[in-house]
């Protein structure tokens, strides 16, 4: 990611840290705020007339005429969608790599049918959008204050009178919260939760939970970091706040926690290493942030990590910092980290 200074953290501290982090989330990590969202109101089919309803998850209520179809969502909210059958036009957040493929973020969704408003960090075209005719912006929030993700605070406001948002918040709770606001929410929208498809991802996405607590526990030894890769530092994940790995800690991995991720700048979220000190802390399995912010590991050059024993015995996998919260793109998060710990040698 470009190194945008956000107060006393660089940009890439803030989104590339191995979590995935909100400008909030950095800038004004306080409070608790974990309680309970209301569940959607006023659902209704595709096609029905009526109005809509949906109180999001900073306790917000966005009322309409009928169900919206002239959506905006962050990149990674519509390729959840899309998985619930319901298609996002309009998006903003990464989308299109360099060289025009889809982003990580996109999932399944055909990007080139998209209108993209902002493909980077504090992108955002208010015009485009005010043209667009948007009916509600939907993306998700990584603080306690409920900012939007990837809503630039300086077009905040100017956006926010275009259309009402929906906010799901991903801050401090295990993904199946998430992951539930999620398919509420599509179903709102119209989605059909009874067909066999999403009923079957949600039965996939249970038993692979219990594969991954099964494996946790049959191999308690095997220690497991989440990383991030920069040009010019290492980022180390603290569980505490990232709703994958708080949900990975409840059903028994046993993280790497590094202490100084509870220390200021970083808010709980993360510590900064060195690439001379990469090797802090002993790890059997390596899972690293794939979204395309971050340096991926094939493309790692440096000495320090080719040495790490993990490295060296090939136990490094992907990790979705930022997980697509639909029960297809979570099932296999969990059956890849079961795999690796069933599988994985003690190293550390």
């Amino acid at each position: 990611m470009p190194h945008t200074r956000a107060t006393h953290l660089t940009r890439r501290g803030i989104l590339a840290a191995g979590g995935a982090l909100g400008l909030g989330a950095v800038l004004a990590a306080c409070g608790d705020d974990k309680g309970k969202s209301g569940g959607s109101e006023g659902q209704a089919k595709p096609g029905r007339s009526g109005a809509w309803s949906f109180k999001d998850d900073r306790g917000q209520t966005v009322k309409l005429d009928s169900v919206p179809t002239k959506i905006v969502a962050f990149t990674g909210v519509a390729a959840a969608l899309y998985d619930y059958g319901i298609e996002v036009k309009g998006v903003f957040g990464p989308t299109r790599t360099k060289d025009g493929k889809a982003d990580v973020q996109a999932g399944d969704m055909d990007v080139s049918k998209l209108t993209v408003f902002g493909n980077v960090f504090n992108q955002f075209n208010v015009e485009e959008y005010a043209a667009f005719g948007p009916q509600v912006l939907i993306t998700t929030t990584f603080d306690p204050k409920g900012t939007l993700w990837y809503v630039p605070l300086e077009s905040a406001g100017k956006i926010a009178k275009l259309a009402p948002s929906v906010a799901v918040s991903v801050y401090d709770r295990p993904l199946t919260g998430p992951l539930q606001r999620m398919w509420e929410l599509a179903e709102s929208l119209g989605a059909d939760t009874k067909s066999a498809k999403i009923t079957d991802a949600k039965k996939r996405f249970e038993a692979a939970a219990a594969r991954l607590r099964k494996a946790a526990k049959s191999r308690p030894e095997i220690k497991v970091m989440a990383g991030s890769a920069a040009q010019d530092a290492f980022y180390v994940s603290g569980t505490n706040l990232s709703a994958d790995l708080e949900y990975f800690k409840s059903l028994g991995v046993n993280f790497v926690e590094p202490s100084e991720a509870s220390k200021k700048p970083t808010g709980g979220w993360f510590e900064t290493l060195s690439w001379e000190n990469v090797d802090k802390h002993p790890a059997d399995i390596i899972i690293m942030d794939d979204r395309s912010s971050a340096i991926q590991p094939a493309d790692i050059t440096k000495a320090t990590w080719k040495k790490l024993p993990a490295v060296k015995a090939g136990q490094v996998i992907p990790r979705s910092a930022e997980p697509i919260l639909s029960y297809d793109k979570c099932a296999p998060l969990l059956e890849n980290l079961a795999k690796a710990i069933e599988t994985a040698k003690k190293v550390s």
